[in-house]
């Protein structure tokens, strides 16, 4: 049975919209001041939180601001209950993070349908999905029941890549959003010369395709190849253009889960911008083997073709060579017959990093 504490001053309003909701199926709380209802809240943690505005001791939105900042209370949703009807007041209650607005005289009809909406979007936004293609189908299933819309897809077909395959071409048009169930994907743009500059690796639980179908021109801004083999799942575009631009909670649940480290982009054009070439080989080494997606687990070597190992350095294949060259002198790598990577000096790595 969901909670809801009523927060009301007057007592006649108070006693009569307690029955309403206990009638309707809800365990009801009340209290009489802003002060009190602080308290029960705190030690309550109800589902839903109705509010008057003006009231002795705290108003509401004094109330508000106490326990937005609790972490315990702050993600309740919050119904303001006031007869003012002044836009200002509302303003200001919404800015502070209310989740809806009564306005009193209101009907049955009202506060109820006001409740439940806001229990239906704090059960959805509270739900955690899974980076696995089960997580995926259960998210979309429930974003069409939240958004009331029967076309999204809930079932995806795998589909299986080889070596070297690619998977989109850069200036193509924007199709599909691909989830990784396993394998590994480069991404790289090319320059007019030829030359490939890799802009990132994705393994299981990624999504790649992503930015591309949000751009104007909806084509692809980069390639896709597989550097090992791959399940991929496609979402198509009206499905991620459904859940994006549809509706704001479900657009931000959606981009939290199909966002990659944006952060450790950012880093890498940093490191690209104002890093030697020696740094530049240390982190991307460093880098792979924390991502371990193309580690060797026999030897926890690293297996990754030498003109994609420049791309993601950023410099050309023959100078990416020498510096491993350099490396393995100094016996910070070995590298074996088959040519995979073995890191033996892991600190000296991270010192290069920071002060070379």
């Amino acid at each position: 049975m969901k909670k809801v504490l009523l927060i009301e001053d007057n007592e006649d309003v108070r006693e009569n919209t307690a029955d309403i909701l206990k009638l309707a199926g809800y365990s009801v709380a009340t209290a009489e001041n802003g002060k009190i209802g602080v308290k029960i809240a705190e030690q309550l943690l109800p589902d839903v939180i109705v509010c008057d505005i003006m009231m002795p001791e705290l108003d509401g939105f004094e109330v508000l601001r106490i326990l937005d900042k609790n972490t315990k209370t702050a993600s309740i949703p919050f119904i303001f209950l006031t007869a003012k009807t002044e836009k200002i007041d509302m303003r200001k209650g919404m800015n502070l993070g209310a989740d809806d607005y009564l306005t009193k005289p209101f009907s049955e009809n009202e506060l109820l349908d006001a409740i439940n909406s806001r229990l239906k979007k704090y059960d959805f936004l509270k739900k955690e999905f899974s980076h696995t293609i089960e997580g995926i189908s259960k998210f979309i299933e429930e974003a069409s029941a939240y958004l009331d819309l029967e076309h999204l897809s809930k079932k995806f077909t795998p589909k299986v890549y080889k070596k070297k395959d690619l998977v989109f071409m850069e200036g193509s048009t924007a199709n599909s959003l691909y989830f990784i169930e396993s394998g590994v994907i480069k991404t790289y743009k090319t320059s007019e010369k030829g030359k490939e500059f890799v802009t990132g690796l994705f393994g299981s639980g990624d999504f790649i395709g992503q930015l591309s179908l949000l751009t104007d021109q909806r084509t692809y801004i980069e390639s896709a190849a597989i550097l090992k083999d791959a399940t991929l799942y496609e979402i198509p575009q009206l499905d991620f253009i459904t859940l994006i631009y549809s509706n704001k909670d479900v657009s931000n649940k959606f981009v939290s889960l199909i966002s990659n480290n944006l952060v450790e982009v950012q880093e890498k054009l940093v490191n690209m911008a104002y890093a030697s070439v020696r740094q530049r080989v240390a982190k991307a080494l460093l880098d792979l083997y924390k991502k371990r997606i193309l580690i060797n687990e026999e030897n926890d070597g690293i297996s990754i073709a030498r003109e994609d190992f420049a791309g993601i350095v950023g410099t050309a294949t023959e100078t990416s060579i020498r510096m491993l060259t350099v490396f393995k002198e100094e016996g910070l790598i070995t590298i074996g017959s088959s040519g995979k990577i073995v890191i033996q000096n892991k600190k000296a790595m991270e010192d290069i990093v920071i002060f070379n």
